[in-house]
């Protein structure tokens, strides 16, 4: 029922009674939750038309909707159990408190929708939703100086902190609640007044909390001694390594640590081994582009880069590539920095630069173990790029990647690092770009009809007639399951670009990357916009994603 309805239909005594307290601050409780705490009972919201809720009816988990902490929910005694894009349900023990509601609607900039539960119910689903949170409040306020500049200097006072169980609780309540929504990043940022925790879902960045100042020592040092990092060091960047079970599933988690002017900035990339399908098939590779590159891949000698930017899952492609090719008869044996999954039947080597094992070291010793199959990481450097060279010119099938915008940019990327043409063109069988875009959410997907000046568009790039361009498709309304993105989970977009007879002329006589890909074209390859807004006419993808991506 809309507010106006129930404001009309409340009397003006009770109004004056559930109004008083339009002085207090929105940092402090309004006076009308006291005045009428004792009077919740007495009033049935169901006469006015207001839905109720019991215990069972709470999700598992919060929201993701930022505006209150959680001690001004146990204050005011409201949880909010469900956000849409336009309007929020607040569960509260007086959702007749026309100024909280008020109040609410100012800090979330949403229309409220109040709904009743008793006031044990939303006391008892803040400490399951927050109870670290809680705890830890609980501290501060017992020791407010608890945590002071000098501590920063301290390790065992950091450690005995960061072993105290509210902050596990803590940093656990985090974890898991970046595992429930998928999340591949966790990042944990200092700021001046206070430390903001943000989850990277599906490609795209999140606000999910903001902690006191005061816990930031804390937390760090939690996820330092976790990945069994220096606590002590606070001037240099640190990696490592945390293992976790979440029921039967394992998690790795890798753990990057950079020191700002606020304290370290800590990100944890989460590494979900059963979610992660290491095959081709599931990667949305289009079939004509996957039936050419499936035969690439078999050749027995040669090179094949896969390029894109960090996080446009050039790694899961290289690994699926793995997954397909492994047979008794062939050796394989990658040098990663670092090793991300762990893969039955192959040689995996971890690059370690500080003891002098890098890519090319590494790449030297490989030579000496009878490869059939090589796969590098990443080629950084000069003497890397010449070594993967000379290993594919000399019977071994090479796979690495690299970071460029595009495939034909990864010609002249190596040119740059001083390979010769001649030897680029005699070695290397494909390049292949990509990008992740998000897919439209499953349980909210609508149909909308496409403007005109996107069908203009996607008839020109696609080479193909407007009328072949079909005038509808789809896109997410926004919805719970998806935290009202209109997005759940990730595909891929490609181009590939065989290294041709005629693109190896092209090679040999120095052309330009614009050229190479112009040819490419010519012959059939499609560019990452195109595969792109294919996907978007099969209703898999949105306009705005693909633009995005491949702007």
């Amino acid at each position: 029922m809309a507010l106006e309805q129930i404001t009309a239909k409340i009397s003006p005594f009770l109004k004056g009674l559930l109004s008083s307290g339009n002085d207090q601050h929105n940092n402090d409780p309004p006076e009308s939750n006291k005045a009428t705490s004792r009077e919740d009972k007495k009033i049935d919201p169901s006469v006015l038309g207001i839905e109720s809720m019991e215990a069972g009816d709470f999700p598992e988990k919060p929201p993701m909707v930022n505006g209150l902490t959680p001690r001004q929910m146990q204050q005011w005694k409201i949880v909010p159990v469900e956000a849409g894009p336009e309007d929020v349900k607040i569960a509260m023990a007086n959702p007749l408190d026309l100024y909280l509601v008020e109040l609410l609607e100012e800090i979330y900039q949403k229309r409220i929708q109040p709904v009743f539960a008793s006031q044990e119910d939303i006391l008892a689903v803040l400490y399951r939703w927050f109870e670290a949170d809680s705890d830890m409040e609980a501290e501060d306020e017992e020791d407010g100086s608890a945590i002071e500049d000098g501590l920063w200097d301290d390790p065992e006072q950091l450690r005995d902190l960061a072993t105290e169980a509210p902050v596990v609780r803590l940093v656990n309540h985090v974890i898991n609640q970046a595992l429930e929504v998928k999340a591949s990043d966790i990042h944990f940022e200092p700021f001046r007044d206070n430390l903001k925790i943000r989850f990277r879902i599906d490609g795209v960045l999140h606000d999910v909390e903001t902690v006191s100042k005061k816990l930031q020592p804390a937390i760090t040092s939690r996820l330092k001694l976790m990945a069994k990092m220096n606590i002590a060091e606070m001037r240099l960047p640190q990696d490592g390594r945390i293992k976790v079970k979440d029921g039967k599933r394992e998690i790795d988690i890798r753990v990057s640590s950079l020191p700002t002017i606020f304290g370290e900035s800590i990100v944890l990339r989460l590494l979900n081994r059963d979610e992660v399908k290491l095959e081709l098939d599931s990667l949305g590779i289009a079939p004509d582009i996957l039936e050419r590159f499936d035969r690439l891949i078999r050749r027995p000698y040669g090179m094949i880069l896969v390029t894109g930017p960090t996080g446009s899952g050039k790694t899961t492609t290289l690994y699926s590539v793995m997954n397909r090719i492994n047979s008794p008869d062939k050796k394989i044996v990658t040098v990663e920095d670092p090793v991300e999954y762990q893969l039955e039947g192959i040689n995996q080597l971890q690059v370690k630069s500080g003891i002098g094992l890098t890519f090319a070291s590494a790449l030297r010793t490989i030579l000496r173990q009878d490869p059939d199959v090589i796969l590098i990481g990443e080629i950084r450097d000069r003497e890397t790029a010449e070594i993967a060279v000379q290993s594919a010119l000399t019977g071994h099938l090479v796979f690495s990647t690299l970071h460029t915008n595009d495939a034909a940019s990864a010609i002249t990327r190596l040119q740059e690092m001083g390979v010769e043409s001649y030897l680029i063109s005699s070695c290397l069988l494909a390049i292949m770009a990509q990008r992740l875009v998000r897919k439209i959410c499953p349980h909210c997907k609508e149909e909308y009809d496409l403007p005109a000046e996107f069908v203009t568009e996607a008839a020109s790039v696609l080479g193909v007639p407007e009328e072949h361009v079909p005038r509808t498709t789809w896109r997410g309304a926004g919805c719970p399951l998806c935290a009202n993105t209109g997005y759940s989970g990730r595909t891929g977009i490609y181009e590939l670009i065989e290294i041709s007879e005629g693109i190896s002329s092209l090679i040999l006589n120095g052309e330009n990357s614009s050229a190479i890909s112009s040819r490419a074209q010519e012959l059939g390859m499609r560019t990452l916009r195109q595969d792109g807004l294919s996907k978007v006419l099969q209703g898999i993808t949105t306009i705005e994603e693909v633009m995005r991506v491949t702007n």
